[in-house]
This record gives structure tokens, C-alpha cells and sequence, in this order.
């Protein structure tokens, strides 16, 4: 498991209870876009039958021999209750095709229509290198900052515009995570 979604899981998510929201995984969504007919995951995806909305990290790997193949990352946000896919792409529209086939296979498995809503006002990279970071700080800070501060009547604009993002300290942050983890799993084994 990746481990911001550990993280975020962990330290965020199970801290509320009234939660519904799904980080799927890297490899799952994956499974998503390579499989004909999703309706043949349902036993493999978790079931969505109370979730309010699913992160889905998106990759441009169209080669089903080579999972961690591709070269560019985009983050999908699904809400379920709205019917709405926003999609947040770094390299605006690098992967807004695998978005969108992400979006019709989702609406599928889910048997509901799902409006896809490509934001070209998401922050932008300025390399090649960082969408995985972009990727991360973007889950990060919808989920604490937009959706775990809304109510369950309030709307929430779910627009990325205007937001800096710093890659150099997302990476920071991330090895601070990682090497979290790392001394508590030492701290478990002495």
C-alpha cells in the first residue's frame, strides 16, 4: 500500500466514523481502465455501496503486461452523491482519455451515470518529473482541506485553482511519512 494512502487512511479516515470515502489504489484503478467489462471487479474493488466519493490515482500505462508502466500520473476524484468525476491533471490534458474510459468504467460498475469534469485551472508541473507529487499533495489536501471540513449539506467547490504546489516540500513530506513509518514499524519490532 502506498504510503500516503496509509497515512491518510490511518490518521484521517478511521478517525471518522461518518467517513464514506474510498482511496482506491494505484493498482486497482489500473485494473479499472485495463478491464472490458468492470463489472467483473466487484469482488476485487471495495464496495462502493455507501461510499460517498473514491480517489483514483490515474497513470497513461496502456500496456496490461506492465502494470508499472507509463509515465504520467493525474488524480480523479469521483463524487458518487453528485455524479461528478473532477479530473486534475499537472500536464493539462496528458491523461484526460484514461480519465475519461476511468470515469465510463466506473459509472458502470457503480450503475449510475457519471458527468466527467476535466479542471484546466489544476496546478501545474513545471517538469517532467513531479506528477506523482502533485498527485499526492492534491489527495492530501482535498480530502483534509475540502471534503473532511464539509458538512454533509454544504456544497464544496472542488476546484484546485489558485492553489500553489510546492513539489520540492510534498517530497519532504512524504519521506517525513515514510520514515514515520519506518520507526514505528522498529519501535513494533523491539
Amino acid at each position: 500500500m502506498p504510503p500516503l494512502f496509509r497515512y491518510l487512511e490511518r490518521d484521517f479516515l478511521s478517525q471518522q466514523q461518518s467517513s464514506n470515502i474510498v482511496l482506491l489504489r494505484p493498482s486497482m484503478s489500473f485494473m479499472l481502465i485495463q478491464t472490458p467489462n468492470p463489472l467483473t471487479l466487484k469482488d476485487a474493488l471495495p464496495n462502493f455501496s455507501k461510499t460517498t466519493h473514491i480517489f483514483l490515482p490515474i497513470n497513461d500505462c496502456r500496456n496490461a503486461n506492465q502494470a508499472e508502466g507509463g509515465s504520467h500520473w493525474s488524480l480523479l476524484l469521483v463524487s458518487i452523491v453528485d455524479g461528478v468525476a473532477f479530473h486534475y491533471d499537472s500536464l493539462n490534458p496528458s491523461n484526460k482519455d484514461e480519465a475519461i474510459i476511468t470515469t465510463k468504467k466506473l459509472g458502470i460498475l457503480l450503475g449510475k451515470q457519471l458527468q466527467f469534469l476535466d479542471l484546466p485551472d489544476s496546478p501545474q508541473q513545471e517538469n517532467s518529473s513531479d506528477c506523482g507529487v502533485f498527485v499526492c499533495v492534491q489527495m492530501k489536501h482535498l480530502l483534509l482541506k475540502k471534503l473532511m471540513r464539509a458538512n454533509k449539506q454544504q456544497k464544496v467547490s472542488m476546484s484546485m485553482g489558485g492553489k500553489h504546489i510546492d513539489a520540492g516540500q510534498g517530497r519532504k513530506t512524504m519521506l517525513e511519512i515514510i520514515e514515520g513509518f519506518r520507526k514505528e514499524g522498529e519501535r513494533r519490532r523491539s
